[in-house]
């Protein structure tokens, strides 16, 4: 997935085993990517700055620094898609690292189809769209400007992932319907992602943390219980 701009996309791959980094970099070169590599997690958020790369392919366990600590300190200043390499086993650590930021995982041992599918996708969500603008969702106090990617609660900018943005724009073009589970799950990540609820369950409670002025009681992400959401009144 190229962006409009047509520059190459960059891909920075962090793990700590050398025979991994080898065969990612050189198949992933040959999809027509510009591969960087880190194998600690210090390097890891030091090509971050550097490169400024458009997605970081993130391996959780690491020593000294680990992949989920990577996670959290890029989340506190870069938005680019994250997606988590886990061994099998690693489930905790896997929603963990969707509750800090990341944007989706793969678990090892993975096909290179299935990992150049999410990278596709996960790239197509930030490129930036040249239709006309869409207007503004406004409902007690929250603010979506859609053309800008912009969301504000009373006046205050909130700060969203990719992934949080995409889930809120789909619930807010949908407003007032009944979103069943698999829905919401294939039309914002993929007919792939059918079945994982998980997904759903986490972006959904990081979203009710941000744009609920309650997150206990909410106003705007409401549950249907044991068939999915409906947004708003």
């Amino acid at each position: 997935m190229q962006p409009k701009s047509g520059r190459t996309p960059k891909i920075l791959v962090v793990d700590d085993e050398q025979a991994t980094l080898r065969t990612l970099k050189r198949n992933l070169s040959a999809y027509g990517y510009e591969i960087f590599t880190a194998t600690s997690g210090e390097e890891a958020l030091a090509e971050l700055e550097i490169v400024l790369p458009d997605l970081m392919l993130l391996d959780l366990m690491m020593p000294s620094i680990n992949g989920l600590e990577v996670c959290r300190r890029a989340r506190e200043w870069n938005q680019l898609p994250i997606i988590v390499l886990s061994a099998r086993g690693e489930e905790r650590q896997k929603v963990e690292a969707l509750e800090l930021g990341a944007d989706d995982y793969l678990t090892k041992p993975f096909g290179m189809d299935e990992l150049i599918a999410r990278i596709r996708v996960a790239l197509r969500r930030v490129v930036q769209t040249t239709s006309e603008p869409e207007p503004i969702y406004s409902q007690d106090g929250l603010e979506i400007n859609f053309a800008q990617r912009r969301v504000s609660l009373n006046g205050q900018e909130i700060s969203l992932t990719s992934q949080q943005y995409e889930l809120l724009k789909y619930l807010a073009h949908n407003a007032r319907r009944i979103l069943p589970h698999r829905t919401i799950l294939r039309e914002v990540w993929g007919t792939e992602y059918e079945s994982e609820t998980p997904y759903l369950h986490v972006f959904g409670s990081q979203l009710r943390q941000k744009i609920e002025p309650d997150s206990s009681r909410p106003r705007f992400i409401k549950t249907e219980r044991g068939y999915g959401y409906r947004f708003g009144n």
